[in-house]
């Protein structure tokens, strides 16, 4: 076949496999064609490539290929061998799933991933019945012909039905073959050669029915334009199965002997984890000698505005399980115990970052780790003789302690003061509810208490709602004047804001008092000062808007334990605002005039 700038010779054996060579000159041509008829006795069938770029046109299957054919010249061939699934879509449409390996999914920058054929009903080539469509037809020889090439292996040695995959997520069916890992699920299929597998790892979670196992690849898998260097699974840890092995006894003799058995019986992880170690040879990881402060194998931290679960190992760090992410102890220069974040004395008090610096500069930050973790952790650290950071001064362990201790001199936060100064001038915009002092103008009117935060009067209500009707009873009651003809004292009330005349006069606005305690903020507002920094850092293009959007997001699939910090400094903030608004009002003079039976200021 003439292809462009060269000539491509392609050969089919007797078992159906194809191969292709490509770079002959013109004049190769006649000798390769010569040869052949006198050594094989087989003369080249010649073929012609479309360049129309058409996309409608016939196919022939011949072995394990599958040609796609323009007005009778050849525009491109696929090997079904690479074909992992294929499934209909409708009555007409053949949908085609290609393997994703660590040779045509990782090493190429570029890869097939599916490919759809439509089959017109009216079609020759396929012709369908009552029973069967033409598409379903071209479908079935489809099947019969996929992944039964050099890329398959075979029925699988064992199979595990149903196991839930966190990254990539999805739930699906995991094969083991004796060269390579299967993934099979609804919507996508993963081939991964066993080669390309470095390490196990075996990591349970703490006081949860669950254990999660971790196969680390290079090269890693795609999923589209994503590339997964971990997959992530989870199973439940108490769940006993049996699995009998698909091997001959010969083999198991020959090939893996003192590597696999016949038959296993055990938690489902463990015996993923035997029977993958025999298959591939992978090493497998398991915690180290590091305990939290509830005896467990891993810390509660957030990375990159995800939560998850932090594992210190004898040779790293785990985190996961998203972004799950592998740092070696080799890569680390050195690991820095911070104060959290900007939340202020009360958040530092009680959760500290973690900030590990890599060798080539990269950095991951820890946040949100609880005080308690920070003991074991700095002893664990320190025993494996990491290089330890104090925040600012670069002293080593000496002030490590101090920056976790000592909360009196959090340095300025500029976003900090920027949030505290919208709250403030929010509060001016109603300012008759900024604290509770009556007015000759509006005295003891039901404005006083409309504008409250139903948060504040749900904690103190009976407080402030009593010291309100106390002042609202203290004012003389107002005995009306019968009606008259002149319309002078009539029933009829005159509109707020005007006068006898009838023209309005706006009430001056209220000067907001300097000394006047500031409102608690809610939860969500330390939120938000703790976790934009990071949230800016992931995202660097996003305008401040949609950093704002983002954190409602985030805030809104938190658990009520992931918020409880930032709930407890609302509320101590709260009790804070309450002390001193009953010391504002009980500094405020309020004077009786008798004779107008008005109160003023």
């Amino acid at each position: 076949m003439k292809v462009p700038r060269a000539y491509q010779l392609g050969v089919r054996i007797k078992d159906g496999l194809s191969y292709t060579f490509i770079g002959f000159r013109e004049q190769d041509v006649s000798s390769l064609i010569n040869f052949m008829q006198k050594n094989l006795g087989i003369s080249p069938d010649e073929k012609q490539l479309s360049v129309g770029g058409h996309n409608w046109g016939g196919i022939g299957i011949v072995g394990s290929m599958l040609t796609f054919m323009v007005e009778s010249k050849q525009a491109f061939e696929v090997s079904l061998a690479d074909v992992s699934q294929t499934q209909m879509q409708g009555k007409t449409d053949v949908r085609l799933e290609f393997h994703v390996d660590d040779t045509t999914g990782a090493n190429e920058k570029d890869s097939l991933m599916d490919m759809s054929f439509h089959v017109p009903t009216s079609n020759t080539q396929f012709p369908g019945n009552e029973n069967r469509t033409s598409a379903q037809i071209l479908w079935e020889a489809i099947l019969a012909r996929a992944d039964n090439g050099s890329g398959s292996s075979g029925e699988a040695v064992v199979t595990f039905e149903g196991i839930a995959i966190l990254t990539p997520r999805g739930r699906y069916a995991v094969e083991l073959h004796l060269p390579f890992l299967r993934l099979q699920g609804q919507a996508n299929d993963f081939k991964i050669q066993y080669s390309s597998i470095l390490r196990l790892f075996v990591l349970p979670k703490s006081n949860n029915p669950h254990t999660i196992v971790v196969v680390t690849l290079d090269p890693p898998i795609r999923k589209g334009q994503t590339l997964y260097p971990h997959i992530v699974i989870q199973f439940e840890t108490d769940t006993v199965v049996q699995k009998n092995m698909k091997l001959s006894r010969e083999l198991l003799d020959e090939k893996y002997k003192d590597r696999l058995v016949e038959s296993y019986q055990g938690l489902v992880h463990e015996v993923f984890v035997k029977v993958l170690r025999g298959l591939s040879g992978a090493k497998v990881t398991r915690p180290g000698s590091f305990r939290n402060y509830k005896n467990g194998y891993a810390v509660k931290s957030s990375l990159k505005a995800e939560d998850g679960l932090l594992y210190p190992l004898e040779k790293g760090f785990f985190f996961l399980p998203k972004p799950p992410t592998l740092i070696l102890d080799e890569e680390i220069e050195f690991v820095e115990f911070e104060r959290h974040g900007a939340g202020g004395a009360s958040m530092s008090s009680q959760y500290f970052d973690l900030l590990v610096k890599l060798k080539n500069d990269q950095e991951h930050l820890f946040r949100n780790i609880q005080r308690s973790e920070y003991r074991n952790l700095f002893n664990f650290i320190n025993g494996k003789g990491l290089k330890l950071m104090n925040l600012g001064d670069g002293q080593g362990t000496s002030g490590v302690t101090d920056v976790l201790q000592d909360t009196d001199d959090v340095a300025p936060d500029p976003h900090l003061e920027r949030i505290k100064n919208q709250a403030e001038s929010s509060e001016d915009s109603d300012e008759e509810d900024e604290d509770f002092v009556l007015h000759k103008d509006d005295g003891g009117s039901p404005t006083d208490d409309s504008g409250g935060e139903e948060s504040d009067a749900s904690k103190s209500g009976g407080e402030k709602q009593s010291s309100k009707k106390e002042a609202r009873s203290s004012k003389p009651p107002v005995k009306r004047k019968p009606k008259g003809k002149d319309g002078e004292g009539s029933g009829k009330r005159k509109p707020k804001g005007m006068d006898g005349e009838g023209s309005e006069k706006r009430k001056p606005k209220k000067k907001k008092d300097p000394n006047a305690p500031k409102r608690p903020m809610m939860p969500f507002m330390y939120f938000s000062m703790a976790e934009r920094a990071g949230v800016k850092d992931s995202n660097p293009d996003l305008a401040p808007t949609d950093i704002a959007k983002k954190l409602g997001e985030i805030w809104q699939k938190m658990s009520t334990e992931d918020k409880q910090p930032y709930i407890l400094q609302s509320q101590a903030d709260k009790k804070r605002y309450e002390k001193e608004s009953a010391a504002y009002r009980a500094a405020a003079p309020v004077d009786v005039d008798a004779g107008s039976g008005n109160a003023s200021d």
